[in-house]
């Protein structure tokens, strides 16, 4: 019998959609700069389609790999409508590891990509 398709939480919500979208290339951007010899594999997630949510192909080093899967089931099941920033959220739903882990790839990624043109995350970096 197949499996009953799990329903994205991006279609439901283009805010959480744009979200894991830059979630997965502030990584990428890291992964690509700080991880530049590791050894890459395509990554595909169990509970979401990287197509639907039109990030494209996506290679990462394992822990990145690992540090996207869980920041995308925290985006996901985040329980506050608007999100807050994570800075400045009351909950603190990531795992300490995976905190101080994306503290790394928002400082990184976000400054790159504001040097580079990209002044519409200068928002997500300060909001």
């Amino acid at each position: 019998m197949p499996k009953p398709a799990v329903e994205q939480p991006a279609a439901r919500d283009p805010r959480v959609a744009r979200d894991l979208r830059t979630l997965a290339t502030f990584i990428r951007i890291y992964c690509r700069h700080r991880h530049a010899d590791a050894i890459r594999r395509e990554v595909a997630l169990k509970d979401f389609d990287l197509a639907a949510l039109r990030i494209g192909r996506l290679e990462l080093c394992p822990p990145c790999a690992k540090l996207l899967a869980h920041a995308f089931v925290k985006r996901a099941h985040c329980p506050y409508s608007p999100k807050p920033a994570c800075k400045h959220c009351q909950t603190h739903c990531y795992q300490p590891l995976y905190r101080e882990q994306i503290r790394e790839v928002m400082r990184y990624s976000g400054r790159r990509l504001v040097l580079s043109g990209r002044l519409d995350m200068l928002f997500k970096l300060l909001f």
